[in-house]
């Protein structure tokens, strides 16, 4: 599940902040305030994380993942997280900081209560082989986006198109059920979501640098994009990044349990 991304998408918000003269995606000095603002993202994302591996170990320790894996409480669980996204990021502007938090933080406990099933089908040490992987592999990438000087923005609309077609394709390979088209499908998940993590963490380091930029000559600019928003809508992206990614390449490395 889980294959949906993101706030990006709207036409309105913090997704379409105004662009300032010069290429800030290729500065190479990094003051204060943009390694302050990326490290409270990288503390909400992986603080979430946590909260859903949690969340996903008690309640498949308590067999409660047994009901989540089929009938009416499998798509009730398998829909809410999705649910909770698509508010946050149509009602990003009319929704309070504070609002955003807590729907944040419900949207970590429902994903956990979604991913206990995988506790049903793969084995301890591979889920934990697979976190790790997907960890090591999204900091180097974010690392990647944070730090170079190539424009990534002209993969945005190739990637969201992949991520649209992901979709798709799971959805008839729902029907299918042909073991090729998930093979497939789990390949191009991980490059996709892996191209979507680097070029997220340079969206989010570019739009604070550019808010920050017509801050100068427009005070009213940071009241229209308030940080902390940007924070919280700017974690959710990268934790869809990180857990679509550790779901697809569980689909390589998950070991099944006998």
């Amino acid at each position: 599940m889980a294959n949906w991304n993101d706030p990006r998408q709207s036409q309105t918000g913090f997704g379409s902040v105004p662009r300032a003269g010069g290429d800030v995606a290729s500065r190479t000095t990094f003051d204060a305030g943009l390694r302050k603002h990326m490290l409270s993202i990288y503390n909400y994302m992986a603080s979430g994380i946590l909260l859903t591996g949690v969340v996903a170990m008690l309640t498949a320790q308590s067999g409660l993942a047994l009901t989540f894996a089929s009938g009416p409480m499998m798509w009730l669980v398998a829909l809410s997280p999705l649910a909770v996204v698509f508010a946050m990021s149509f009602g990003r502007n009319k929704f309070s900081t504070a609002t955003l938090q807590m729907m944040f933080w419900g949207f970590a406990i429902l994903m956990g209560l979604s991913l206990s099933t995988i506790f049903l089908v793969y084995t301890g040490g591979s889920i934990a082989a697979t976190f790790f992987a997907t960890a090591g592999a999204f900091a180097g990438l974010s690392l990647f986006g944070y730090t170079t000087k190539k424009d990534l923005s002209g993969m945005g609309s190739f990637l969201i198109m992949g991520v649209i077609g992901l979709i798709i394709a799971s959805v008839i390979n729902f029907w299918l059920q042909s073991s090729a088209l998930e093979l497939a499908v789990s390949f191009l998940g991980v490059l996709i979501f892996a191209g979507l993590t680097a070029y997220d963490t340079q969206r989010l380091k570019t739009e604070y640098l550019q808010i920050q930029q017509l801050a100068v000559s427009n005070p009213g600019v940071a009241a229209q994009y308030p940080v902390g928003k940007m924070v919280i809508l700017g974690a959710l992206s990268l934790y869809l990044d990180f857990i679509n990614m550790f779901l697809f390449l569980l689909r390589f490395m998950g070991a099944a349990r006998e």
